[in-house]
């Protein structure tokens, strides 16, 4: 049978993964994508540093760090998708942080339940 806190780390590598790949491999287009939303590159480093660190925090064994970190990605994600609807992109270019968003809100739940109920 699958635990709980098995598919909360499953949820937790996803979430990392993803923002690693992001951030990481794919940062050629991070480049071209925030030149083409004309916003500045110390924004871009501040918020490739901030996910980054955000991911980092998931994997703690402190539950607040745990959570900061969720709450953090979730708080990017939706900055992320006010930028994606300032600029009018198509909403399928919104659900990559919608579903990051999701994510990491069941990230906290879990982690919040299991910690302190």
């Amino acid at each position: 049978m699958i635990s709980i806190p098995s598919i909360v780390y499953a949820i937790k590598t996803v979430v990392a993964t993803s923002i690693f790949f992001v951030w990481v491999v794919r940062y050629r287009e991070i480049l071209e994508e925030f030149k083409s939303y004309r916003l500045p590159s110390w924004l871009r480093d501040l918020v490739g540093i901030l996910k980054l660190s955000f991911a980092i925090m998931l994997f703690s064994n402190d539950e607040y760090v745990i959570i900061i970190g969720a709450l953090g990605i979730c708080f990017l994600m939706f900055a992320a998708v006010l930028t994606h609807v300032r600029v009018k992109n198509p909403f399928y270019k919104m659900l990559p942080a919608f579903g990051l968003i999701i994510l990491n809100l069941i990230i906290i739940v879990l982690t919040y339940k299991r910690a302190f109920l």
